[in-house]
């Protein structure tokens, strides 16, 4: 492919290749922290650790051992083969995406919520006929499939890294440093295909999403267990974090064809940082506060309830309605009347509406429903808000992105517009 297609990445994100060989290395480190950190087989959350605890621990070849689980490892490699063949399987709308810097448009498949409904239709006739106790197995073996899942997402990494290099590859232009840590991580490659078969929008949606609710509900029958067996026992604290967290994932799923509109489908390419954080970080860290009520048991009674279902909701609202605006609007459609800004290169940039308040409203309820699923879990310890924190960290990483990509793209007609719409995510605030 012609030089000029993909040129040579001139500046880098994460500070470089330090930066990258630290996110690398960091977030598997992570995943295993925050089950060591938070879970009953340690004591705690957190655990009373000492240093010559985690010392003599990591000093132990039978502790190294016990982060491998071959059943784990074959029941989550049995599980993507399933997803894959979903894909080719189901039946379903072939979509296009943005237009790429070859002039064409890459083509996708639209069937990740009937894969989904297909996955709830099994699993629930599973647990119908063998009760809650026969699906508490992803809670008995979590380290097993957290190093199943890290495991997957190095092959494909490297895999997707080696295959970069073919004649012909459309590379992302973040992704092209010639540094193989640094591109290896952040994803030489901007659409790493088997045939018709996208590897990073089939990730992103697929066999992590719906399977961070196949963690719930393993975390939901586990529970059950422990109360009596039935699923009438559960705790109202875990059925709010399981609504709250099958809802999102039901309604992106849902909503499939927005994510190719999204920085990490346009412009991100696929390696370790994608990988990871879709086939690990996604169900083993998002699912930590399901996994916290197991064995810390919250009862939060009919007010408490009330208020963070009203939390949830309205985070939820912001979020669904401001992406409702901005897909409307991409595709040419404008009921509501916005208002916008036209700038030199012929884009169309909205200031007004929830696009009016803030450059990014659509984060902003994120984050509120990032809050409303770690209040379920009480304040008796501050691991499980984890998740929040995290997210809000990501968002306003993934805001600083966009407003530099922005800045490039558009010129002086960006700093225009951050005149019209000077807040960045919550709106009179940042």
């Amino acid at each position: 492919m012609p030089s000029e297609l993909n040129p040579r990445t001139k500046s880098y994100e994460f500070f470089g290749p330090p930066g990258a060989l630290f996110v690398t290395l960091s977030v598997p480190t992570t995943l295993y922290a925050l089950y060591y950190g938070c879970s009953e087989e340690t004591g705690g959350c957190p655990p009373p650790l000492s240093t010559q605890v985690v010392v003599d621990a990591l000093s132990s070849w039978d502790w190294w051992k016990s982060l491998w689980d071959t059943e784990a490892a074959l029941i989550y490699l049995a599980w993507y083969a399933y997803c894959v063949v979903a894909w080719f399987v189901l039946p379903g709308d072939w979509v296009e995406g943005a237009q790429l810097r070859t002039g064409g448009k890459k083509k996708y498949k639209i069937n990740a919520f009937s894969t989904f409904l297909l996955t709830l239709g099994l699993t629930a006739g599973y647990i119908w006929q063998y009760g809650p106790q026969s699906f508490t197995f992803i809670y008995d073996k979590w380290i097993g499939f957290v190093t199943a899942s890290i495991l997957m997402s190095v092959v494909q990494g490297l895999a997707c890294y080696v295959a970069s290099f073919r004649s012909g590859a459309l590379l992302a232009l973040g992704g092209n440093s010639g540094n193989p840590i640094y591109d290896f991580f952040i994803g030489r490659e901007l659409n790493p295909s088997i045939g018709f078969f996208d590897v990073k929008s089939f990730n992103e949606l697929r066999p992590g999403l719906i399977l961070w609710v196949l963690v719930d509900i393993s975390m939901a029958c586990e529970q059950a267990v422990r109360r009596g067996g039935t699923i009438s026992s559960v705790t109202d604290s875990m059925w709010l974090v399981f609504a709250f967290e099958f809802w999102y994932v039901a309604d992106g799923l849902y909503n499939e064809p927005a994510i190719f509109t999204t920085m990490d489908i346009t412009t991100d390419g696929f390696g370790f940082m994608l990988s990871v954080g879709d086939l690990a970080w996604v169900p083993f860290v998002y699912s930590l506060q399901a996994r916290y009520l197991v064995f810390q048991q919250v009862e939060l009674g009919p007010v408490y309830t009330a208020a963070i279902v009203a939390v949830n909701l309205l985070g939820y609202y912001i979020f669904r309605s401001a992406n409702g605006e901005k897909n409307d609007f991409r595709n040419g459609l404008n009921p509501k009347n916005l208002q916008y800004m036209t700038t030199e290169r012929g884009s169309k940039l909205l200031t007004s509406g929830w696009w009016g308040l803030s450059r990014h409203p659509n984060y902003f309820g994120d984050i509120i429903m990032a809050l409303a699923w770690s209040l379920p879990t009480g304040f008796e310890t501050p691991i499980t808000y984890f998740y929040v924190i995290y997210f809000a960290v990501l968002l306003i990483h993934r805001q600083i992105r966009d407003d530099e990509n922005c800045e490039k793209k558009y010129g002086k007609d960006w700093h225009k517009y951050t005149k019209l719409v000077p807040y960045r995510i919550i709106p009179y605030i940042y």
